[in-house]
């Protein structure tokens, strides 16, 4: 009987899993990092930062006909920050990156719950920003259609401090969205057709942002900011030639109930695969700086992007940093060269201006060149990069070094081995 029953059991799992996919992978990415002069510029005193960051993945789908699951955990640790024996992580990383699920509702529509990863086009306004060791998601709620080569997607987040005794409290002190441009509202609508050589997508996002009354202690929140961005990205491939654009608004109030007007953001990239081996690259983008009195801004951000993607690998600007001042002037050339079909390298260089002119009136900021280095193993890939910033007069005003006491290197060097094992599928 009992063999019977385990046989009964057996069947019934071989049954479930036979009209569901389930998935289990994970991820071991250790990066070792030399800066002397990444983000900003270094004074010549100064000594150079080094050390190893490891981000480990743990992620788990179930899919059937009628809905999704997906779940995300996830560590990043620095090497060496945790003292010995003790039992617990002492910078406390440890999180859940992903936990959402996808309901299907039929005719193409879907709904999508939960901590998510909301990446559009080439990253610029929203994306994954997986370069970042610890990654970028959002609690947030999307309903989804798809037809063919059109999709359609609404987003919509809130977000709330539970910590208070009564739950659901926006104290304003627990639950402080001031700044990095945290949101406490979300809404968006995000659609894409594409045809044969053509794509084009049109985002429209409103940010809500949370104002504080800080003639009171502890500080109070007191209505929210509204932003809205608006633009289109295009792309266009046909044989060895490639071309994207974007052209992206902003109008409303940021922060603080700072009034935004004329920002933009203007972007044209050029691709052109010269041989099998060898593409070719050049493009320009242009980002308004702040030309308006106090209370107000003409600064374009672009908010929740992969922006290290972008700008110079350095992160000298809108990584954590230039928000509110000169804008900036990007016309960069790349090469990208394919050695074999596991070894290639990537060679960029990106001069740098400001869309508005800096105090000095000077505007010229400098040069940056990237080159990465890619190798595949069996298994595991191993990348290599190094950075190096010639910076102009402009650069040491905006980021308030002295040039005579800047190091005459500002350059950045890092390794990073990674590692995606699938366990089952």
């Amino acid at each position: 009987m009992k063999k019977q029953y385990l046989l009964v059991c057996i069947l019934a799992v071989t049954v479930q899993f036979a009209n569901a996919q389930f998935s289990l992978d994970g991820e071991f990415r250790p990066r070792t990092e030399y800066r002397h002069g990444f983000g900003t510029l270094i004074p010549d005193a100064a000594d150079a930062g080094f050390g190893i960051s490891t981000r480990i993945r743990l992620n788990a789908g179930y899919a059937t006909e009628s809905y999704k699951f997906y779940v995300s955990f996830q560590d990043v640790m620095v090497w060496g920050e945790n003292m010995q024996l003790l039992p617990y992580d002492q910078n406390n990383s440890f999180a859940v990156f992903e936990a959402w699920g996808e309901l299907a509702l039929g005719s193409g529509f879907s709904t999508k719950l939960g901590r998510q990863v909301i990446s559009y086009d080439d990253e610029r306004i929203f994306g994954g920003l997986d370069w970042a060791q610890q990654g970028r998601n959002h609690d947030a709620a999307l309903i989804q259609y798809k037809k063919e080569k059109f999709m359609l997607d609404l987003g919509l987040a809130f977000g709330q401090d539970y910590s208070h005794p009564t739950g659901f409290v926006n104290s304003g002190t627990a639950y402080n969205t001031s700044g990095n441009f945290t949101y406490k509202t979300m809404q968006y609508v995000y659609l894409k057709q594409a045809w044969e050589n053509l794509s084009g997508s049109l985002l429209l996002l409103n940010n809500g942002f949370q104002n504080f009354d800080t003639t009171v202690t502890p500080s109070v929140a007191d209505g929210t900011s509204n932003l809205q961005t608006m633009g289109t990205h295009l792309e266009y491939k046909k044989g060895s030639f490639g071309l994207a654009a974007n052209a992206f608004i902003q109008t409303g109030k940021r922060e603080g109930d700072i009034d935004v007007k004329g920002a933009y953001l203007l972007g044209l990239d050029l691709s052109y695969k010269a041989t099998a081996k060898i593409g070719l690259g050049a493009g320009i983008e242009i980002i308004s700086g702040n030309d308006k009195g106090a209370g107000e801004t003409s600064a374009f951000f672009p908010l929740y992007g992969t922006n290290h993607k972008f700008n110079g690998f350095m992160d000298y600007f809108y990584v954590g940093n230039h928000a509110n001042t000169v804008g900036l002037l990007d016309v960069h050339v790349s090469a990208n060269f394919t050695f074999s079909e596991t070894s290639s390298l990537m060679v960029k260089a990106l001069n740098f201006s400001g869309e508005q002119e800096l105090a000095s009136g000077e505007k010229s900021l400098g040069t940056e060149v990237d080159l990465v280095y890619t190798k595949k193993f069996k298994g595991y890939s191993m990348i290599l990069g190094y950075s190096h910033m010639f910076a102009a007069d402009g650069m040491y005003e905006l980021k308030g070094v002295s040039e005579a006491n800047a190091s005459d290197t500002q350059n950045w060097a890092w390794a990073m081995l990674v590692l995606k094992p699938k366990f089952l599928n």
